[in-house]
């Protein structure tokens, strides 16, 4: 397990911490941000801020009690839950998935009904659960790819269709030469299979026993994605320190493209002020619960206000 402490200065009175699901980038700017600007020493907190390489799970940090709070996806933690893990969702960030397949035009593919038969790069784990429902509505046959996180294989043509993050590997492709105009994409938000991704997720003994801290560091996060998507460039030029000395490869045009899909998702379908932020719909929940009963990945399905409390901010 690899995990990286960046520290607020010390002096707050609570003290915390936050996993991530990943290194710093665009995906994370509004804790940077908040983390960066005092919002969190504002609301007396002494924070702590932890990136990792992917290799561990933050799910499995806070159920052990080695962080107070994590990021994840529903997909990980309404299963968790199911297990007996008290977990709770105390902000849903992020609304709408960015998730997606991408074709090049130049393959024909250009309804869903049209990647029968074709070589199809598919991510493992909680990756495929989309995928696999996407391809259960359409009755599509196809031939699975082992995918690995980058795009050279789509891109040298090793495959027909290829999974991607909007906010990531979508751009990458742009980057590396092919117009958008030559590629079809499939959201699969657009096929009723949105996934709500990036929530705050905390242990339920947490948010009885501190109630208060919860929503000071929900409040003092989302105050960061708001100063984030208000202050672009400034957190940018942030954002883009962190990558450089954790030698992230990656650059400004990429973290830009990020940072603007990711405030697409934290406002699909709430609003533009962050007091609209943080909740999570009961049919997204239902849906997500739905997919993972349908795939034999949940049998029983949690109780959405034990799951979800409420946005936990002012």
């Amino acid at each position: 397990m690899l995990v990286i402490v960046l520290s607020a200065d010390d002096g707050g009175k609570l003290k915390t911490t936050l996993k991530v699901q990943w290194f710093p980038q665009a995906q994370f700017a509004g804790f940077i941000m908040a983390m960066e600007k005092g919002f969190y020493q504002a609301e007396g907190i002494e924070f702590d801020l932890l990136f990792s390489d992917g290799s561990d799970s933050p799910i499995e940090n806070i159920i052990s009690g080695e962080v107070d709070f994590c990021t994840a996806w529903l997909s990980q933690t309404i299963p968790s839950k199911a297990q007996g893990n008290d977990l709770v969702n105390i902000c849903q960030l992020l609304q709408k998935s960015s998730m997606m397949l991408v074709a090049k035009k130049s393959s024909n593919i250009k309804e869903p009904q049209d990647m029968n038969g074709r070589r199809i790069g598919l991510w493992s784990g909680d990756f495929s659960i989309q995928p696999n429902a996407f391809f259960e509505k359409f009755g599509i046959s196809f031939e699975q790819v082992p995918q690995s996180y980058n795009i050279h294989a789509f891109l040298a043509d090793a495959w027909d269709v290829t999974s991607a993050m909007y906010y990531n590997e979508y751009h990458k492709i742009i980057q590396a030469g092919i117009n958008e105009n030559e590629l079809n994409s499939f959201f699969f938000s657009e096929f009723d299979l949105n996934f709500p991704e990036d929530g705050i997720y905390c242990l339920k003994s947490t948010l009885d026993d501190n109630p208060e801290l919860c929503r000071k560091m929900v409040n003092a996060s989302l105050k960061g994605w708001e100063y984030a998507f208000q202050h672009k460039d400034e957190t940018l030029q942030i954002v883009m320190k962190y990558c450089d000395e954790y030698h992230m490869q990656t650059n400004i045009a990429l973290q830009s493209w990020m940072l603007d899909v990711i405030e697409q998702s934290v406002k699909y379908k709430t609003g533009e002020t962050r007091s609209d932020w943080g909740y999570l719909k009961e049919y997204d929940f239902n849906k997500v619960c739905e997919i993972l009963m349908n795939q034999g990945l949940l049998k029983q399905k949690p109780i959405y206000n034990e799951f979800f409390p409420g946005a936990q901010h002012e």
